[in-house]
């Protein structure tokens, strides 16, 4: 993560969070994004800098009040892009959890391979602390998350980094139906 544009992608996350915390843990926000960051570089060695940029990106607009034409000044089109497309579309008045969630996995199955990567990468790292902090949750999180995952592309199930956050939804679900 050493190129110039990722380094900008990293201070402007920060700079968006800032004074933001994850839930379970109370670390920093920002770690979330990196993380997902080099989950993606790890798991998908043909990762560009804009997808590096848009994982590390992913939450700026949902959560702060960054706008994607921000991220498209400050990153170009092809990280706005994909960070729209990693962007939820759902909103509170939109109905219950299940029909915001359906609208937001229809999102997510149109979006392009490289927005699905990221968000493979999302589901992993948003699992470990939800698992490991919330057991009751992490069940109806991953049971949502095995729908996102069934909807995405057949190129996007042939990836490694699908792979492994298939695993970690169908292990906690099988958990969870004995």
């Amino acid at each position: 993560m050493k190129d110039q544009l990722i380094q900008e992608a990293i201070k402007f996350a920060k700079n968006a969070h800032q004074g933001q915390v994850r839930k379970y843990t109370g670390e920093p926000y920002v770690n979330h994004p990196i993380a997902v960051c080099r989950y993606l570089e790890l798991w998908h060695s043909e990762s560009t800098k804009e997808m590096l940029c848009a994982a590390i990106l992913h939450d700026t607009v949902e959560d702060t009040e960054v706008s994607n034409f921000d991220i498209f000044a400050a990153f170009g089109s092809e990280v706005a892009m994909l960070v729209g497309w990693l962007t939820d579309v759902s909103y509170p008045e939109d109905g219950n959890r299940a029909a915001r969630k359906l609208k937001d996995r229809v999102h997510t199955s149109q979006a392009p391979f490289e927005a699905q990567l990221i968000k493979c990468a999302d589901l992993i790292h948003n699992s470990e602390s939800i698992v490991r902090h919330d057991e009751n949750f992490a069940k109806l999180y991953l049971k949502e998350k095995r729908l996102t995952l069934d909807l995405m592309s057949d190129k996007t199930k042939m990836s490694g980094i699908y792979a492994v956050a298939s695993i970690i939804c169908d292990s906690v679900i099988q958990k969870a139906n004995k």
